[in-house]
């Protein structure tokens, strides 16, 4: 890798846990470890076992109460913080760059020693518990899980991240342990760090901590989900306004398309105001407050959702004009002055986001999980440069066609 100031250095060591740092000017540092561990590696009775680990990571190690591992970093400022998602798990930590040692060796504690004490575990079980009855309040995000569901019937990919409460109940010493012990392989581990602190001595620290840990291989194998097209389900859930998520199969996280299938997903209803969703059921008609769609790729599959909610009296329209902006994307090509346009929009996403460090340090650390390198601006940019209105339309016909979408409505 070039050697200079916001570049990326990188090292494997001898386990096969790999280090990615990125150096700059900040006096906030911040590191994370990534295992490729999440929710969908869990077997039927452990449903949010992951997700459960993940809060009793903070319970106590062999050498720290619980305590002592929120005081370690908050003494001088920093903050330590953790998440799980359906193929992750991650540890993480933003802190002032001269207590590097001090975050490394403690994500290095949660990780290895952690004691899961029992004491503890009917607590946090609580506390998930709420979350779990928190979404289940919030119908606009609780439909996502449920068409995941819908979409990958019986595998665990479909689940929900948090469990339920008969599960978390089953939770024990032993059963967390175990799944550690059958997930957590050292070459599927990533150190990332971004910070004002140059690489060899990130090395060094890093080496210290995790580089004598013994090489561990994964022993559970996933297994690819079927998948459900051009299904409809309708739930009572007695809302004030009406939920449509429409579902379908999408590119794996391994696929040439990905960046494709993201632009796409962009100039359907990414994140800008400007979305086609939005323009067309918000700001030309006012049907609806929120009209968006998601692109999710996983390991070897991957996930494509087209969600709105709106008043009942106006939710056959609203799906009507969603189904017609999906048509067209489907039957015409985007002009090049749009195809220009929607290029920009994503590049400078994309930048922005990199603004943030921390989110810069979680996304390399993904970035170097899945593809063992991270892509600069320049390349990204030349990628979307080579993508054509053409290749868009294809892809729409291939994962927006209506026999490929399922479609779940809440009322």
């Amino acid at each position: 890798m070039d050697r200079g100031i916001h570049t990326y250095f990188s090292h494997r060591f001898t386990n096969g846990i790999r280090l990615i740092h990125r150096q700059n000017h900040s006096e906030v540092a911040h590191f994370g470890l990534l295992v490729h561990t999440g929710t969908r590696d869990e077997k039927q009775e452990e449903h949010g076992l992951a997700h459960f680990m993940e809060h009793m990571f903070f319970k106590g190690t062999r050498k720290r109460s619980a305590y002592q591992i929120i005081s370690r970093l908050e003494d001088v400022g920093g903050e330590v913080n953790a998440y799980t998602t359906k193929e992750e798990t991650a540890l993480y930590a933003s802190f002032l760059k001269q207590d590097y040692r001090r975050a490394i060796e403690l994500i290095q504690d949660i990780f290895l020693h952690s004691i899961f004490p029992e004491k503890e575990r009917g607590k946090e079980a609580e506390v998930i518990l709420s979350e779990i009855q928190g979404y289940e309040d919030s119908p606009s995000e609780l439909i996502f899980d449920h068409a995941e569901e819908l979409l990958f019937p019986n595998h665990s990919i479909g689940r929900n991240i948090l469990g339920t409460e008969a599960s978390l109940s089953r939770f024990r010493n032993g059963i967390m342990e175990k799944f550690r012990t059958e997930n957590y392989a050292t070459d599927e581990i990533v150190l990332s760090s971004v910070g004002n602190v140059p690489f060899e001595r990130i090395r060094k620290v890093a080496e210290n901590y995790f580089g004598t840990i013994p090489q561990k291989a994964r022993i559970r194998k996933r297994l690819l989900p079927d998948t459900n097209a051009a299904k409809e389900v309708i739930e009572k859930r007695n809302t004030y306004q009406k939920h449509c998520i429409m579902i379908g199969k999408a590119y794996a996280l391994p696929d040439l398309r990905r960046l494709q299938l993201y632009l796409l997903n962009n100039i359907l209803g990414g994140p800008g105001m400007n979305s086609r969703l939005n323009l067309a059921l918000r700001e030309r008609r006012g049907f609806s407050y929120s009209a968006e769609s998601h692109y999710a790729p996983y390991a070897d599959t991957g996930a494509m959702m087209i969600y709105f909610s709106s008043d009942p009296e106006r939710f056959n329209q609203s799906l009507q004009v969603t189904r017609e902006e999906i048509r067209k994307l489907r039957t015409r090509l985007i002009s090049d002055y749009r195809m220009a346009h929607a290029r920009k929009q994503l590049i400078g996403q994309l930048a922005i986001s990199r603004e943030n460090n921390e989110h810069l340090m979680l996304t390399s650390a993904k970035s170097y999980l899945v593809f063992d390198r991270v892509d600069s601006m320049d390349t990204i940019q030349k990628k979307l440069e080579e993508i054509s209105a053409g290749d868009l339309r294809e892809i729409a016909n291939e994962i927006l066609h209506p026999d490929n979408l399922n479609t779940l409505i809440f009322e």
